[in-house]
């Protein structure tokens, strides 16, 4: 009854940016908290960047200062601005909401875009 849906990956250089996005559809009554987490060949998903409805961020020490997290719950949309890329960003980006759709809260993934920086 829910999606979501990422785009904005690519390749890119390193120092280059990127916008990553993700929209959810759906019975939607509430979004609690939207979230980015990457997985790089090899490796275990990972936390990116969290954002609540309230408007508090969390980040990753590895991207703070270089990625900006904005949520913007009217259009259930999540953002995630990346700066000065480095090849170790490279990986699937998925975005994770906490969404109300009914009568408890359920938490909800895309289905990933890839983000390559070649050095």
């Amino acid at each position: 009854q829910v999606q979501l849906v990422e785009s904005g990956g690519g390749l890119v250089q390193a120092g280059g940016s990127l916008r990553l996005s993700c929209l959810a559809s759906g019975r939607i009554f509430k979004i609690n908290t939207m979230g980015w987490y990457r997985q790089a060949p090899g490796k275990q998903r990972e936390l990116v960047a969290t954002i609540t409805n309230g408007g508090d961020t969390n980040y990753a020490d590895s991207v703070k200062g270089r990625f900006t997290i904005t949520g913007d719950n009217a259009k259930n949309t999540v953002y995630l601005q990346q700066n000065s890329l480095k090849p170790e960003d490279t990986g699937v980006y998925y975005c994770k909401m906490s969404i109300i759709s009914g009568l408890y809260a359920m938490d909800y993934w895309g289905k990933g875009t890839l983000v390559t920086v070649s050095s």
